[in-house]
């Protein structure tokens, strides 16, 4: 072999190595996976079942829906179209209606929301854009344009919360109180 053809071919060797190592040296690395962990969730749905609660063998509430959703793992539920009832220790009763609401099992909370209607079994009657069931506090809330009525008495405010299903309440944020004809209307 000439000079002239050695020193060609060891010019293609070089070119071709500087061509490997520059292909291996700027291939892009693979987009990091990230877990979400929606994606990964494991659901079970049912259509027209039922969640409750219980403390010391006493019923605190129970939700019935026309469909429920819940994490197998967290074992959170998400409801649609629900009904359902808080009962105090008194043996009153407190009915609710919702378009949707949600359930934590951590921390064994409600919240319902759109449509929120509640009636007492005395004869109050509340609405509300929310309604939080907080399990650790034993408080009941209803969160913006909350509006209680029971017998001639209107009380209104962003937020009423009871404690006793609604015979006592506290009002907070733009709070009024009138008495006068049914329903609270003023004479």
């Amino acid at each position: 072999m000439d000079t002239k053809r050695k020193f060609l071919l060891g010019a293609g060797l070089i070119v071709f190595i500087a061509l490997v190592v520059w292909a291996v040296t700027t291939v892009p690395e693979a987009p990091q996976k990230t877990e979400d962990p929606q994606e990964n969730a494991k659901v079970m749905s049912y259509d027209g079942n039922e969640i409750s609660e219980e403390k010391n063998g006493r019923k605190i509430w129970d939700l019935t829906a026309e469909h429920i959703e819940v994490n197998i793992d967290t074992k959170d539920a998400q409801l649609v179209n629900l009904s359902g009832h808080f009962y105090a220790e008194d043996g009153r009763v407190v009915e609710l209606k919702a378009d949707k609401g949600s359930y934590e099992a951590a921390s064994k909370n409600v919240v319902v929301s759109g449509n929120v209607s509640v009636k007492n079994s005395d004869g109050a009657v509340l609405t509300s854009e929310e309604l939080r069931w907080d399990a650790v506090k034993e408080i009941l809330a209803a969160i913006g344009s909350a509006k209680v009525t029971k017998e001639d008495m209107l009380a209104t405010g962003d937020r009423i919360e009871s404690s006793d299903g609604f015979n006592k309440i506290r009002i907070l944020g733009h709070a009024h109180l009138s008495k006068g004809a049914k329903g609270g209307e003023t004479k």
